[in-house]
């Protein structure tokens, strides 16, 4: 599960690669299915519930960071390493 902070995270920090595919599946429509096994790592077909919930839930805290997320970098900059 992604997480739900009104801030950015470490964790969010170590995923937005991860959170910008997910919004590109998004609008290109993909099925989420296949996006949880290539993007995510979960084979939708072994567990689909955890592939669901994974998929819902970085979608949304890529949607989040989209939308709100990026004013915590504007502020403090890109984390070092990237």
């Amino acid at each position: 599960m992604a997480p739900s902070a009104p801030e950015l995270t470490p964790y969010d920090e170590q995923h937005a690669i991860t959170y910008m595919r997910l919004l590109d599946a998004e609008s290109d429509n993909a099925d989420w299915r296949e996006v949880a096994r290539i993007v995510l790592g979960i084979d939708p077909a072994l567990e689909s519930d955890r592939a669901r919930r994974a998929y819902d839930s970085h979608l949304a805290r890529a949607k989040w960071a989209a939308r709100h997320g990026y004013r915590d970098l504007l502020r403090r900059g890109w984390p070092k390493g990237e």
